[in-house]
C-alpha cells in the first residue's frame, strides 16, 4: 500500500478499479486547515488524464507493472518495432503509445516497455543518450556571454539548445527526461 503522502512521479496505483500513473504531484499545506496532495494522474489503459486531491494519509494499492528491457530496432510507417533480447520476440507499438519517449532514441538503443496485465501502455527511454549534432550554426568569436546557447539538431531529428562551442559532428550527452544538453562527449 502506498499512502498519498509518499506519491512520486511515475508511481502507478490502483484507485477505484482504475490503474493510474502519477504524472505530477504537489504537497500543499495551507495556512488554515489540513494538508493535502494535489495530483495529475494518467490512466494507463486508455491514456485519459484526471486531476484529483487526496489527504496525505489515504492509502492505495500499488499496481503491478512489468518493465521489460527491449531493443528498439526500427520505425515502420507509424509503428516502432522493439525486440526482447532474451526471447527475440518482436513487438510493434504505435506512435501514439510511444509518444515523446522516442524523440532521442536511435536504432539499437535499449528501452523499457511498461505493461499492465500484458497490455503495453508506455515506453521509457534510457535516461541519458549520446547523440551526434547534425546541424547547428557556428559560434562566432566574441559570442562568449555566460550561458549563451544556440539551437542544434541531433541525429534523431530532435532540436535542442547547446552551448556556443558545440559544432556539427560533436557527440553530446542529453537527458531524455528534460531534453537538456548535459555535456560534450
Amino acid at each position: 500500500m502506498i499512502d498519498a503522502g509518499s506519491f512520486r512521479n511515475g508511481i502507478t496505483v490502483e484507485i477505484d478499479g482504475q490503474v493510474l500513473q502519477i504524472v505530477e504531484f504537489q504537497h500543499v499545506k495551507p495556512g488554515k486547515g489540513a494538508a493535502f496532495v494535489r495530483t495529475k494522474l494518467r490512466n494507463v489503459i486508455n491514456g485519459g488524464v484526471v486531476e484529483k486531491t487526496f489527504r496525505p494519509t489515504e492509502k492505495f494499492p500499488a499496481a503491478r507493472i512489468d518493465r521489460i528491457d527491449m531493443q528498439y530496432l526500427y520505425k515502420d510507417g507509424d509503428q516502432y518495432v522493439f525486440m526482447n533480447n532474451e526471447t527475440y520476440d518482436q513487438v510493434a507499438l504505435t506512435e501514439e503509445l510511444a509518444g515523446d519517449a522516442m524523440t532521442f532514441v536511435k536504432e539499437n538503443d535499449l528501452c523499457k516497455i511498461c505493461s499492465y496485465n500484458g497490455s503495453v501502455f508506455s515506453v521509457e527511454p534510457p535516461m541519458f543518450v549520446e547523440l551526434e549534432i547534425t546541424d547547428t550554426e557556428p559560434g562566432f568569436k566574441g559570442d562568449t556571454a555566460t550561458g549563451a546557447t544556440k539551437p542544434a539538431t541531433v541525429e534523431t531529428g530532435a532540436s535542442i539548445n547547446v552551448p556556443l562551442f558545440v559544432n556539427i559532428g560533436d557527440k553530446v550527452q542529453i537527458d531524455t527526461r528534460t531534453g537538456e544538453y548535459l555535456k560534450r562527449v
